[in-house]
């Protein structure tokens, strides 16, 4: 009888942020110290992918607990208007 092998996709949410020389740096909120960068958008992605698969084999491997995913929060964009007195004109 084979083992059958079961692929699970574990979904965590990702923040990138515009790094100053450029490109992205991404850290994963429930993955702490887990922080990667890319030049553009690709290639942050393909990095913080790569890093989250590290970091949870890591854990793994040290028979730790693995994070549980994002599976329903997410982040969005939230605008709001702000009147700062600061910048008004008299």
């Amino acid at each position: 009888m084979s083992k059958k092998i079961v692929k699970k996709i574990l979904r965590y949410n990702a923040v990138f942020e515009p790094a100053e020389e450029g490109g992205y740096v991404v850290t994963v909120p429930k993955l702490p110290g887990l922080v990667t960068e890319g030049d553009n958008f690709e290639a942050a992605l393909s990095m913080v992918k790569d890093a989250i698969t590290g970091y949870l084999q890591v854990l793994q491997d040290q028979h730790e607990d693995i994070p549980n995913p994002d599976d329903q929060s997410f982040t969005a964009f939230v605008e709001v208007p702000f009147i700062n007195p600061k910048f008004t004109s008299s």
